[in-house]
């Protein structure tokens, strides 16, 4: 690769991460944690992001390595991982899915105030979003994204630090945080899971790395690509903190409760911004919220539906590249849209419920994804130069522990064995 390349333009994965990751964990979870508990959750953001972090490293680091995707690992273990993959990627995707776009199709509605219900905005959303990827695919979300990511952080940063200083009248006193209330662990379980994103973008990033790789007709370099994934990851924790200070110092102890309906919940949050910064600030906030959101949706979408294509080609074809990827690219999507949209309007109670359930449910398939890419990366396949340091894999193994073990509490109070 050329030295004289600029930063923007090596970024390319790495804001698509930020893009999918973006979204429903910070503009809602994150600033429910802080809310809620107050500036005590940014110990669980930290500790949340620092444990997951190998998990998501391995998939530029293998596509560095082999130059292709941790599917093609997954491959190599046996088709017993591409088959688990498959059924736990086939399990969530529509919850997953639908959950961002509700969260979407809440600001477009609030923002507009139209008498649209929430149901055709997510329609419109969906068919938005799907056009774009059929259109332009991973180009125009490479261009879009770096601008995207650039409002959002300096919007974000700006109401958090103003949020310090704000003057906000606390009228109540919240619970602390208890591992003994099981609410208390649900919430946490439901906070994690996305924090800062479902493992499975671990390998929609290595699709993505292996598209731009092919594109550019060479396999990236291992320090670019961990630049690029560093970026985007350690970018998106940061906003994550930002988030928690956000609800902690405008909203925790005000006795103002976050509404579990969507439309409600986007003005409370453009409410928050505009309080910290001032009211000029509302119109750029709602564009940029909005924006957020709608890239998070567009980015989900072709992450999941990206990495079913070749899933399906290895299961059923025995070779990725013998499926035609254009037409299994538009039926994944077009499943993925209906299927959605279908369990959301016939299912979703309200954006809480959802969100809750869908990220709980990434938090319990953590342990199994995590475990196939710390086995991925133990192959004899990754030659010395490209393994993780030993550091890192320590923090793997403790970090698959904990997840491991937390879902089992998850489930042990879930079923009231506790």
């Amino acid at each position: 690769m050329n030295k004289n390349t600029s930063i923007l333009n090596k970024l390319g994965p790495g804001l698509l991460y930020a893009g999918a990751a973006i979204g429903v964990s910070h503009l809602v979870q994150s600033t429910r944690a802080g809310a809620s508990f107050g500036i005590a959750m940014i110990v669980v953001v930290i500790l949340a992001n620092f444990f997951k972090y190998p998990f998501f490293q391995y998939g530029p680091r293998y596509v560095a390595a082999t130059g292709k995707s941790l599917l093609h690992g997954y491959k190599k273990l046996g088709s017993w991982a591409v088959w688990l993959f498959f059924i736990l990627t086939l399990g969530t995707m529509f919850i997953i899915q639908g959950a961002v776009t509700m969260v979407t199709a809440g600001l477009a509605k609030f923002l507009t105030g139209t008498s649209f219900s929430i149901w055709y905005w997510m329609l419109i959303i969906l068919g938005l979003s799907a056009g774009l990827l059929v259109s332009g695919k991973i180009k125009v979300l490479d261009k879009f994204m770096k601008i995207v990511m650039v409002i959002l952080a300096v919007t974000t940063i700006a109401a958090a630090i103003s949020s310090i200083f704000a003057d906000v009248e606390h009228t109540t006193i919240s619970p602390i945080f208890s591992f003994t209330n099981k609410e208390h662990i649900f919430f946490l379980i439901a906070f994690i899971g996305w924090m800062p994103a479902p493992i499975d973008i671990s390998v929609w990033y290595s699709v993505w790395s292996e598209s731009k790789a092919n594109d550019m007709g060479e396999r990236p370099s291992l320090k670019n690509s961990l630049f690029d994934f560093s970026v985007g990851y350690w970018g998106t924790a940061f906003l994550a903190l930002c988030f928690v200070a956000l609800g902690a110092f405008m909203l925790h102890n005000t006795g103002v409760e976050l509404s579990p309906s969507a439309v409600v919940f986007s003005g409370q949050i453009i409410e928050a911004y505009s309080n910290s910064l001032g009211n000029w600030a509302t119109p750029i906030i709602s564009i940029a919220a909005f924006t957020t959101m709608f890239s998070t949706t567009v980015s989900v979408m072709d992450g999941i539906t990206r990495v079913m294509v070749p899933t399906t080609g290895f299961l059923f074809t025995d070779n990725e590249e013998k499926t035609d990827s254009k037409k299994s690219y538009i039926f994944w999507l077009a499943g993925l849209s209906i299927g959605s949209f279908l369990l959301v309007s016939n299912f979703a109670q309200n954006m809480k419920e959802m969100v809750d359930f869908a990220t709980s449910l990434s938090f319990l398939t953590a342990p199994i994804l995590a475990y196939l890419n710390v086995k991925v990366m133990s192959s004899d396949e990754i030659s010395e130069e490209f393994r993780p340091s030993p550091f890192t894999r320590v923090v793997s193994y403790i970090g698959l522990v904990i997840l491991l073990v937390f879902s089992l509490v998850y489930l042990a109070f879930k079923f009231g064995l506790i």
